[in-house]
């Protein structure tokens, strides 16, 4: 680490196993990530969630990742499987952000670059932090396909931006020095198959992530 620089946090998105969770803690990473998205390959059910999310310590974020959801079932959610953040994956109201902040919430609201909502958009949300992402394939998420990170770098310099989409161990310091996050989203790019994490990749790309400093502070990420 750099002197009087911080390390981007880290979260791992799309955990379907509690041994890939608990592998994720002895590594150091500050989130996981349990998606609730059917279409997903990556969709988990209410008890396995619970089960994963159980298992964390408190200083591992348990982040529940939504698309298009509904109120009353986002905070069913919340509160059987205890999660403490909730990412927003779709075309969510900015109400619906303030109705879930308003419930004690850590919120990520996911804008992107190639569709709506996008980085124009941000005014609109009182989001807690900002997911950013160039929003490529047929799925909400990166896909796995990189883009021009440098495109999110100013908007981070006034937002909480955690930056996600084609991550993997081998280009994720190229991408935090391009766009200087506060923090960082992966998953496919430390998987073996769909859901099924690949512990040494995570291991590599947190060794990689450990290496990059940052100016500003990432404890409000997650």
């Amino acid at each position: 680490m750099f002197k009087n620089k911080f390390r981007p946090r880290v979260k791992i998105c799309g955990l379907t196993r509690i041994e890939d969770a608990i592998g994720c803690v002895e590594l150091g990473v500050d989130a996981i990530g349990c998606v609730f998205y059917p279409k997903s390959p990556r969709y988990l059910t209410q008890a396995r969630a619970r089960e994963i999310c159980s298992a964390m310590p408190e200083r591992v974020k348990t982040v529940g990742v939504f698309v298009d959801e509904t109120f009353s079932e986002i905070m069913q959610h919340v509160e059987h499987c205890h999660l403490s953040t909730v990412q927003l994956h779709g075309h969510e109201s900015p109400e619906l952000v303030r109705r879930l902040r308003k419930e004690k919430l850590h919120v990520i609201k996911a804008l992107f670059i190639d569709h709506t909502p996008s980085l124009k958009d941000v005014s609109e949300y009182q989001a807690s932090a900002f997911l950013v992402e160039c929003g490529q394939g047929t799925l909400p998420g990166g896909n796995a396909l990189e883009w021009n990170w440098k495109l999110a770098k100013s908007f981070g310099e006034k937002y909480t931006l955690i930056l996600a989409g084609g991550l993997a161990p081998e280009n994720v310091a190229l991408a935090v020095e391009m766009s200087v996050p506060h923090a960082v989203d992966v998953s496919s790019g430390v998987e073996e198959a769909p859901g099924q994490k690949d512990l040494d990749k995570i291991k590599a790309f947190m060794d990689a992530v450990s290496r990059c400093g940052i100016d500003k502070n990432p404890e409000n990420s997650f």
